[in-house]
C-alpha cells in the first residue's frame, strides 16, 4: 500500500495549529486538542498506509474535527483557525469516502 502523504500532512497541520494556538493566544486547550487530534491523525495515516481498508481512526478524527470546527466557524464566522480546519477536515473526510468507494468498485 502507498504511503498516505495527505494524511500525514493533515496530521502535521493539526499538530502545528495546536502549537501555534498555544504560542499566540496562550490557549492550553488548543495545545492539548491539537496534540491529541494530531496524534490520532498520525495513527490513522499510518494505519491507512499499511492497510488501505483500515480507515476508522482517520475517518473518526476528520469527521470529529469537521463537526467541532464547523460549529465554531458557524458561530464566529472567523476563517482562522476554525474555518480552515473545518474545510481541511471535510476534504480529508470526503477523500477517505472516495477511497472507500473506489476500493469497493474494484472488488466487483
Amino acid at each position: 500500500m502507498a504511503t498516505d502523504w495527505f494524511g500525514y500532512g493533515y496530521a502535521a497541520l493539526i499538530t502545528i495549529g495546536g502549537i501555534i494556538g498555544y504560542v499566540k493566544a496562550g490557549s492550553v486547550m488548543s495545545l492539548v486538542s491539537g496534540l491529541l487530534f494530531g496524534v490520532a491523525a498520525f495513527v490513522g495515516a499510518y494505519q491507512m498506509s499499511k492497510n488501505g481498508r483500515d480507515i476508522w481512526v482517520s475517518l473518526g478524527t476528520s469527521g470529529s474535527l469537521t463537526v467541532v470546527m464547523g460549529v465554531r466557524f458557524l458561530s464566529s464566522w472567523k476563517f482562522m483557525p476554525a474555518g480552515l480546519m473545518a474545510g481541511m477536515s471535510l476534504l480529508m473526510f470526503l477523500r477517505i469516502g472516495v477511497k472507500v468507494l473506489q476500493t469497493s468498485q474494484k472488488k466487483k
